[in-house]
């Protein structure tokens, strides 16, 4: 039996976006992959918050703004505009939407601001150093190209300043941290970015800069308006306004009453240092308690190149999912790439997997099987239950376990294995019918034996495409309604009612529904002329 988890809270945040520019396909891959968990969580039975959004503030925003000609503020409306409609696109389900530019994000940072200044952790400083716009951040000269650009953005050099900005004081945190990293080990996942953390608090940790001068794109330090808050500082509380309820007034003490803490931070491996080590420093001088986990993913590339405009190795998620459709965007990035590694995107590769794994495997074994049940059984599912199936049917003996390894693989953010161990079941169902072969049965008059092979194929069918519904949930959808099953996958409440996992995560659910209409679920994808 699956456990269920009523009552349980589960809050995840994907980071918030810098809207410099439309959203990219790394932005989409983190969103689909923190869609996938959040729709698993709610299927175990927890209360899940899905947070995501834009960080809003900062010199490139301003520089960018003023290049198109636009107002700060009209620039991040129409970005922002992009990636509400790239998430729906993509059937992302948020639960809310955080904006840095927010007037209740303001009061929420200057709480938080008063907070950190009591503790003594903020003082007036002079800064000199080498500065890239487009991080946002003080690169030391060793970090630095030949040519001066940023390792990042190799086509923009860092400028100088000197300058004088508060300071918050990182290094009083280094002896906590390294006893946080000791204590909690998963805190920062996966291994190789922990390493990478204790590596370079290991060297000394140096007190850093968070408010910026000759920069009005931001909120003011409190009581100094000549310096703007560092957007560092002010994206990552973004968190902690979205923790509250619409109508709440915006203090620290309503924001962190439920969701608090934040369960899981999905970021990029870029943005690592700030999430891993200036977030659990800023939380720890406000006296807040910490993240449970936060998990650097890889880098994305197309044909094992590096991605970017200057090389013109793009790839447009919108292209992507006009061409092609959310549910092959959704389990290729979810399938193909091993979360917390680099991965690469292929389109030749990409349409072979969607074809083989959906059209083929999946789809077909669906469409025969219902085709079988019309032909040998009036249209109408066996009225059977996985009691009637001996132990030994090979269907049954891998679906009676595949909830239990799923739900392992997927709380531990291996979402390629779970693909592999569903699909696994999907081929046992393809080469189960073949060697059955109902068709001879039925020729030979054995109908109960008829029935037992379609039986299992349909429920095999039925507990994968559940186990699969975080993942493709349209075409999970698709497939409960041809088997009769009346579930929207993107209705938690419709699911959690008629298809809890403790039900539905099991193999062997009694069939006495009515089938739906057949038709294909995935049609073949075709490769454009010009990369066939």
């Amino acid at each position: 039996m699956i456990e269920r988890n009523p009552g349980q809270t589960f809050a995840l945040t994907t980071p918030l976006y810098y809207v410099n520019d439309v959203p990219h396909i790394g932005s989409a891959y983190t969103t689909i992959v923190a869609d996938v968990i959040a729709r698993w969580k709610r299927l175990e039975g927890n209360s899940v918050l899905f947070i995501t959004g834009t960080d809003e503030h900062g010199q490139k925003i301003e520089r960018t703004a003023t290049a198109r000609g636009l107002q700060p503020q009209e620039h991040c409306d129409r970005i922002v505009t992009a990636y509400f409609d790239l998430w729906e696109k993509l059937n992302i389900r948020f639960d809310r939407f955080s904006r840095t530019t927010s007037p209740r994000h303001r009061a929420i940072v200057n709480e938080f601001f008063e907070r950190v200044w009591r503790a003594g952790d903020i003082y007036l400083d002079r800064q000199q150093g080498w500065y890239c716009v487009a991080c946002e951040e003080f690169k030391e000269k060793r970090e630095l190209l030949d040519d001066g650009c940023c390792p990042i953005h190799t086509n923009l050099k860092a400028e100088w300043r000197d300058e004088e900005n508060y300071f918050f004081r990182l290094s009083k945190y280094q002896s906590r941290l390294e006893e946080l990293y000791r204590q909690n080990p998963e805190f920062i996942q996966p291994e190789s970015r922990r390493n990478e953390v204790i590596g370079f608090v290991d060297r000394g940790l140096q007190d850093f800069s968070i408010s910026r001068v000759n920069v009005a794109w931001g909120f003011p330090v409190p009581d100094d308006p000549a310096h703007t808050i560092y957007v560092w500082f002010d994206a990552l509380l973004g968190y902690v306004t979205a923790l509250l309820e619409p109508d709440e007034e915006p203090t620290l003490e309503n924001a962190l009453a439920r969701w608090w803490p934040i369960n899981l931070h999905l970021i990029g491996k870029d943005i690592l240092r700030f999430h891993a080590i200036y977030w659990p420093a800023m939380l720890m001088s406000a006296g807040l308690s910490l993240p449970d986990r936060v998990f650097g993913h890889g880098f994305l590339t197309k044909d094992g190149r590096k991605m970017g405009k200057s090389t013109g190795n793009t790839l447009d998620p919108f292209d992507l999912v006009a061409r092609y459709g959310q549910s092959a965007v959704r389990y290729y990035f979810v399938k193909e790439i091993e979360f917390g590694q680099d991965g690469d995107f292929n389109e030749t590769r990409f349409v072979n997997i969607l074809n083989a794994d959906l059209a083929n495997d999946l789809g077909n074994l669906l469409n025969r099987t219902l085709g079988m049940v019309k032909k040998y059984c009036q249209n109408t599912p066996p009225r059977l239950t996985g009691e009637d199936v001996p132990p030994e049917n090979t269907l049954k003996v891998i679906g009676v376990e595949l909830a239990k390894t799923v739900t392992r693989e997927y709380n531990s953010l291996h979402f390629n294995r779970v693909c592999e161990e569903i699909f696994a079941l999907i081929r046992a169902g393809n080469k189960f019918i073949d060697d059955s072969a109902p068709w001879s049965l039925f020729k030979q008059k054995q109908q109960a034996e008829v029935e037992l092979v379609l039986y299992s194929v349909l429920e095999s069918i039925r507990l994968s495409a559940y186990l699969l519904s975080p993942i493709i949930p349209t075409l999970s959808g698709k497939i409960y309604q041809q088997l009769g099953f009346s579930i929207d996958f993107d209705d938690p409440v419709s699911v959690d009612r008629a298809a809890p996992l403790d039900e539905h995560g099991r193999w062997g659910l009694p069939t006495n529904q009515q089938l739906g209409i057949p038709e294909p679920i995935f049609s073949k994808l075709e490769l454009p002329l010009n990369d066939s």
